[in-house]
Order: C-alpha cells, then structure tokens, then sequence
C-alpha cells in the first residue's frame, strides 16, 4: 500500500522512572521532560528530528514552569518550535495525538513532540532532607498555544458536603457499579482484587514501572499497616499514586518526514482514529453514576470511523486511576472485564504522574505493538471524575483511510442530565456512596442520594455504627433521611 506522504506515525517513544541512590543526582522536572524527548528522537534513530520539530506539547503538572516547552525547544536545537501547554486533566495526552496528528495530517505540521513529567518523589524527599532543589525558573513567558480550556469540575455544594477529590468520587462509582450488576460486597471486593492483581502483573513486567512488587488479589484487597483502607472498598492498593518522579515522550512526524530522516520501517506506528468527549462536567449533574455516556459514544464513533470493532482490537491500555474507572469504560466499549486491560500495570502500580499516565501508556503500547507487527491497540484516556475522555487507535500497519480525530459532544450532550437539589430535607434513596477513612480507621461516610422525585443531593456522616453497616451490608437502595445540614440516616 502506498502512504499519502501527510499521514502521521508515531516514530519515537521515550519513558524515563528517576529513583537515584544520591537525591542529589534528581534532576528537576523539565530536565527530566527535555531528557525524554531526546530520548524518542533517538528511539526513532533520527536525532536530527529534534532540529526539525515544528511543535512541542507539554502536559500540565505539579510544577510553575510557565512555557516549559521553550526551555525544551531551546535545549534541543530547534528555537523556531511552537510551544502548546495542556489544560489539567488525564486525558490530555491522548487528546494531543488526536489533535495534533490531525494537523500534521492537514499538512499544517510535520514534526511534533508531545511530552510530560514528574518529580513529585524526589522533591519530597529532597525537602525532607533539606537537600536544595534546582529550579529553572520562567518569568513573563507564556506558551504559543493553552491546549483545551481549565473547565471547573467540582460545586461549592459538593466541596461541603465532603467531595473534594477524586478518591471520594470512584469509590462512590464504585458502588454504584457493583450494584447496577447485583453484585454481593464480599463478591464485588474480591473479584475487583483480582482484575487489580492482573495489573499489578503487567507492572512488575514493566520495565518502566514504579512499583514493581508482586502483590496477590488477598494482599491488595486486605487492609494492613502498609495497605490501609482509603475510601471504601478501595484500599492504598487501589488508588492512582503519584508519589514519583517520572517522564515520558512521544514523537510525531508525517510519513515523509520520517522517510527523509531515514527512520526505519520497524519504527513506525500509525494513528489510525481519534475521538474526544466528556460527561457533565459536575458528577451532581450525571445520569446516573455507574456509566459514561461519553465513553460509550465515543467509543462507538471511533470504532465506525475505524470500520472495525473491539473485537479486532489486540492490545489494550485503559486509564486506570482507580478500579471502577477501568470497568466503567470497559463496560461502556463492550469489552470484558476477563480481558488483559493494561500494558503498563496502570496508575497504582506503574504509576500516576498527574496528567501525563497516558503518555506512559501510549509509549508502552507502541513497544507491544512493535512486537506485534500488524496488531491493533487501543488507548483510553480520562481527567477529571470520570469525566473527559479521549480515545485513539493505533497499529504498526497504515489505515487505508486518512487519519481523522473527531469530538463527539454533540450526541453526549443529547443523554438528559439530572437537577441537583442543594436545599432538599427528608426521606431519600441511597443512590451509591464511600465511608472514608483516616490512619484511625473510619472517618465519614460520603452518599449521593435520590428524592422521591428523582433529584440528587448529597449527604454524610460520622456516625460509627452507619459507617460500619455501609461497609457489612449493601447500602445502594436503603431507604434514608437527610437532614437540613446533610446528615445521613438510615431508615
């Protein structure tokens, strides 16, 4: 088959884990980014791709770099870069694939690296010892492009009420999607340890994984001294860590410019399709909490612009913050949950740097699809609460079609929201819910809940003996009451 010269590959992927003997041998996080993107070109052997780069995206983290992607572009050689900065969000890494190999794909670029890093490890421990930090500072520069827009995600009701991240929300989802398949809790906690002990697995396979410590489903299910209990029935085990310093690059270019570098053939990895979407933005407002209409419907564009199906797909990497994020979007693509569903051991185990965890994962699935000319992976991506979604097919063979990255927002904002009720008082349902917990064990139990017309609010309490019931006994459709300051009773 002959490439159209603009079709985008993947030529270069780069994943750096910093965990020196010497804390003082840490490098800083840009240091860290510019390594990494060095890294692919040279993956790509094409170095002199650096030179070329028409574009450099970096994604957002927990740092003050104001336009890290200049201090990139002039260590690199190439000055003349244009330089993107993501908005906050997990999705953002594969939402820059999309994009920018559309626009490689217009002919409107043809050489991009997008890349992102974390030192979060090493700057705790650095101030812990009282090591000084070095720290490459940025003032009145900003980047030539903020890629997709800071959106709020949470309400002052829900931050009242108890709901300030995103370990108090997936468990809730949790909840709900144990009991949308009628799940027993003994039941549903075991067999969500062991889909965890299947990536748990793929990281200590991992190369580039944080923690690369096997760990059985009873030990990542059992709270202990070094695995307490988080937000019910989450343990440590369960949760996205981001205590680490890490980094990694992807490489972009269109088909003739990897030829004209001379990347060699077995270098290559096509994006085929793309596409993009989001839930309501405030989980108050969803339809309910064990679904995602944004990830249904894009994945359901995606594989028609493809003209294929998930059953034609080899490998896959699905975002894995927290479990009820992997079975979520597996259930809404239509893929079973007795499938392999990570190739990098996911956020718990090989790691959440923040944002750019999709970075990681498109790197490690360009390597699995490299030693599997031909196959087909797929790369699910998601920020917020569950709440904004970018998907993307890839395979070392081209598409015989052009690439095309599509938003599919409109058919999302079709699926009819629910009213937040903020002053509601008196009988409810318990719609899903978490108990907390503290290094003293349980601390509050958090609920979304229902009024006899169908409206949610939200609702806690401290109450012992309510929060030992919810963790022994199913509490989703228990009748309730909630009080005039949010207190939870049931009935």
């Amino acid at each position: 088959m002959s490439i159209d010269p603009r079709t985008p590959v993947l030529v270069g992927v780069s994943q750096i884990t910093q965990r020196p003997d010497d804390l003082a041998d840490a490098v800083e996080a840009v240091k860290l980014v510019q390594a990494v993107v060095e890294g692919a070109a040279a993956d790509a052997g094409a170095p002199s791709l650096l030179s070329k780069l028409d574009a450099i995206g970096v994604v957002d983290g927990a740092w003050a770099y104001s336009d890290p992607a200049r201090l990139i572009a002039d260590a690199v050689g190439a000055p003349g870069a244009k330089t993107l900065l993501s908005a906050t969000g997990g999705n953002t890494p594969q939402s820059f694939v999309n994009a920018m190999s559309a626009r490689i794909q217009a002919g409107e670029l043809s050489v991009v690296a997008i890349a992102g890093g974390e030192t979060i490890w090493s700057r705790r421990k650095k101030k812990a010892a009282g090591i000084p930090r070095d720290l490459t500072t940025q003032e009145g520069v900003e980047p030539d492009e903020r890629f997709q827009s800071e959106v709020q995600m949470s309400t002052p009701f829900e931050l009242e009420r108890g709901l300030e991240m995103p370990v108090n929300f997936y468990p809730i989802f949790e909840s709900a999607f144990r009991h949308s398949r009628g799940e027993s809790l003994d039941d549903h906690r075991r067999r969500v340890a062991e889909l965890w002990e299947t990536f748990n697995q793929a990281a200590v396979a991992n190369p580039h994984a944080w923690l690369r410590t096997p760990m059985s489903a009873d030990e990542i299910m059992t709270a202990s001294s070094n695995n307490r209990m988080v937000g019910f029935p989450y343990t440590k085990s369960m949760n996205s860590n981001w205590n680490l310093d890490q980094a990694a690059a992807l490489l972009l270019c269109s088909a003739e410019a990897a030829e004209a570098a001379g990347v060699p053939r077995d270098r290559w990895v096509f994006p085929h399709v793309g596409t993009d979407a989001h839930d309501t933005y405030t989980v108050s407002t969803r339809r309910d909490l064990h679904s995602s209409p944004a990830i249904k419907e894009a994945g359901r564009r995606l594989f028609e612009l493809a003209e294929t199906d998930v059953d034609h797909v080899d490998h896959i990497d699905i975002y894995s913050c927290f479990p009820s994020a992997v079975q979520i979007s597996a259930t809404e693509l239509g893929i079973g949950l007795d499938r392999q569903l990570t190739q990098t051991g996911g956020l718990t185990f090989a790691g959440g740097p923040l944002n750019n965890y999709v970075t990681h994962s498109i790197a490690t699935m360009a390597g699995t699809l490299r030693d599997d000319p031909g196959s087909v992976g797929l790369v699910t991506a998601n920020g917020g609460y569950l709440t904004k979604h970018a998907l993307g097919l890839y395979s070392t063979e081209p598409s015989d079609k052009p690439f095309v990255a599509e938003n599919v927002q409109e058919a999302v904002d079709a699926v009819p929201a629910t009213t937040l009720n903020e002053s509601y008082v008196g009988p409810c349902t318990v719609e899903a819910y978490t108990v907390m917990h503290g290094a003293g064990g349980p601390d509050q139990a958090l609920a979304s809940v229902r009024t006899p017309s169908g409206d949610r609010t939200w609702s806690n309490s401290n109450d012992t003996d309510l929060m030992h019931e919810l963790m022994t006994v199913e509490g989703v459709g228990r009748a309730a009451e909630v009080s005039d300051t949010g207190t939870l009773s049931l009935v």
